[in-house]
C-alpha cells in the first residue's frame, strides 16, 4: 500500500496539512470519484461500497419504512441503515411516550436547546416480509444507492442464519449488527447483552460470518469499561466493520411536580439510550480509541462508521479526523429533518476548502497521532519548558557564539 500525498503544494497548504504525519491508503476506502472541478470530493468506497458521501442514516426511526427511507435517498443521504429488524416482529411491543429530550436552560425550559435525547423504543415492531418487500422496493428504484440492514436476534444460530439468508436476499448491500441497544430485550440475550460479552459476541460474530455474504458492520455499545475490546472481537471474528457508538444507558430525570421518572409510561419508566449532541465528546473518545486499535493491529480494510451527536458538518469532521469511513446520523435527522445532509455536506466542504483538502481520504485519521498517554504529555511539556528556558537564558558557553548570528546571540542575553 502506498502512502497517501497531499494534494495541496506546500505554499498553498494550511498549517493542519503541513504537520500531518504519512498516512497509508487502501483500495476499500479510495475516493470513489471525483468531484466537480475545484469542488472538495465527498464521495467515499468504504468496503467496496461507493457512496457521494459520508452520511449515512443510523439506524432508528429515520429508517424505518418505505417512505422515510425514499426520502432520505431523494434528499441524498450516502447511505441508509433501516431499523433494526428480527425473525418475530410479533414480540416486539413498543409504549407511547418513548422519548424525553434534555434543554440547556435551567429547569428544562421548552425554549432552551435540545442538548440531549433519550429513546426507550425497541426494535422494528413491523413484519419481517413487509420490511423486505421494502428492501426490495429500495433497491430496485435506488439501485447504486447504498442500503444496510440493521439485524438483531436471540441466541440462536439458526435463528441467526434464517435472518441473514432472508434480509440478504432482499437485495441489501450490506448489514450492520445490532450488539448494542441498551433496553433490546437483554432477557433474549438480544443486543447490548451480546456486545457486553466479548465471549458471547465472539461465539455470534462466528455464526454470522460463516452466513453472511455482503459486508458486515458490529455495531458497539458504549455502556462498557473498555470498547476496543468487543470491537477487537467483532474484527477478528470477520466483521468487515464496526460502528459506534450507540446510545449511553441513562435516566433521562425526575419530574419534580408529580416525582415519577421520565419518559413516564402510566406513572413509571425504566432506563433507556442517550443520544444527541450531548453525547458528543463521549462518542468522540470512544471512536478515538477503536481507531487507535484499528490502526495498531489490523490493516485489511476494515472501517469505522462513527455516530455520536452529529448535527454539523464539523462534528462529521471530528470523527474523520480521528478515522472514521462514514459518519451515521439518527436523532439529528428526528430533530432537523432529511434535509439536514445538505447543510452537513455543505459545512463539510468548507472545513476541506479551508485546509485545501481535495478528498474525504485527505484528511482521515489525521488528528489521531496526537493523541497519548498522560505521562507522555508531562514528559513533552518538561521538555518544551526546558526548551523555552534555553533560548531565554541564550548562549550556555563561549564556545557556542557564531559569527554570522553574533547580533541576534547577544540579544538573546539581554534582560527585558
Amino acid at each position: 500500500m502506498e502512502s497517501l500525498t497531499l494534494r495541496a503544494s506546500p505554499s498553498t497548504a494550511s498549517p493542519l496539512q503541513r504537520r500531518l504525519p504519512g498516512r497509508r491508503a487502501t483500495s476499500v476506502r479510495a475516493t470513489a470519484s471525483s468531484g466537480a472541478a475545484g469542488e472538495p470530493d465527498l464521495s467515499v468506497c468504504v468496503n467496496g461500497l461507493k457512496m457521494p458521501n459520508p452520511f449515512v442514516i443510523g439506524s432508528g426511526p429515520p429508517g424505518t419504512n418505505y417512505t422515510v427511507m425514499k426520502r432520505a435517498f431523494d434528499e441524498g443521504w450516502g447511505g441508509v441503515i433501516a431499523k433494526t429488524v428480527s425473525l418475530d416482529a410479533e414480540k416486539v411491543i413498543n409504549v407511547t411516550p418513548r422519548y424525553a429530550k434534555l434543554r440547556a436552560e435551567p429547569n428544562g425550559s421548552a425554549m432552551g436547546k435540545i442538548i440531549g435525547w433519550q429513546n426507550i423504543e425497541l426494535i422494528s415492531d413491523r413484519p419481517l416480509e413487509t420490511m423486505l418487500n421494502e428492501f426490495k422496493q429500495l433497491k430496485e428504484e435506488y439501485p447504486d444507492r447504498i442500503l444496510i440492514g440493521s439485524i438483531m436476534e436471540e441466541y440462536n444460530k439458526a435463528a441467526w442464519h434464517e435472518l441473514i439468508e432472508r434480509v440478504e436476499e432482499s437485495g441489501v448491500d450490506a448489514l450492520e449488527i445490532n450488539f448494542s441497544c441498551p433496553h433490546g430485550m437483554p432477557e433474549r440475550k438480544m443486543g447490548a447483552a451480546v456486545g457486553q460479552d466479548c465471549g458471547l459476541l465472539e461465539e455470534v460474530c462466528g455464526w454470522i460470518n460463516e452466513k453472511a455474504t455482503v459486508p458486515v458492520w458490529a455495531k458497539m455499545t458504549p455502556n462498557i469499561t473498555d470498547i476496543t475490546q468487543p470491537a477487537r472481537v467483532a474484527l477478528k471474528s470477520g466483521c468487515e466493520g464496526v460502528s459506534a457508538i450507540n446510545t449511553i444507558m441513562s435516566v433521562m430525570g425526575i419530574n419534580l411536580k408529580t416525582l415519577r421518572p421520565e419518559p413516564c409510561v402510566e406513572g413509571y419508566s425504566t432506563p433507556g439510550g442517550y443520544s444527541a449532541r450531548a453525547v458528543h465528546p463521549i462518542a468522540l473518545a470512544k471512536v478515538m480509541q477503536i481507531a487507535r486499535m484499528m490502526k495498531e493491529e489490523f490493516d485489511n480494510g476494515q472501517s469505522l462508521s462513527a455516530i455520536g451527536g452529529v448535527e454539523t458538518g464539523n462534528d462529521a469532521a471530528e470523527f474523520i479526523l480521528l478515522g472514521a469511513d462514514t459518519v451515521q446520523v439518527c436523532t439529528g435527522v428526528m430533530m432537523h429533518g432529511y434535509p439536514l445532509v445538505k447543510k452537513l455536506g455543505t459545512e463539510l466542504q468548507d472545513f476541506m476548502r479551508e485546509h485545501n483538502f481535495s478528498s474525504i481520504e485527505d484528511f482521515r485519521g489525521a488528528s489521531l497521532p496526537y493523541f497519548t498517554t498522560h505521562t507522555d504529555l508531562v514528559q513533552r511539556q518538561k521538555e518544551a519548558i526546558k526548551q523555552r528556558k534555553a533560548i531565554r537564558k541564550g548562549l550556555q558557553s563561549d564556545k557556542d557564539w557564531t559569527g554570522d548570528g553574533f547580533v541576534k546571540e547577544t540579544e538573546s542575553m539581554v534582560s527585558n
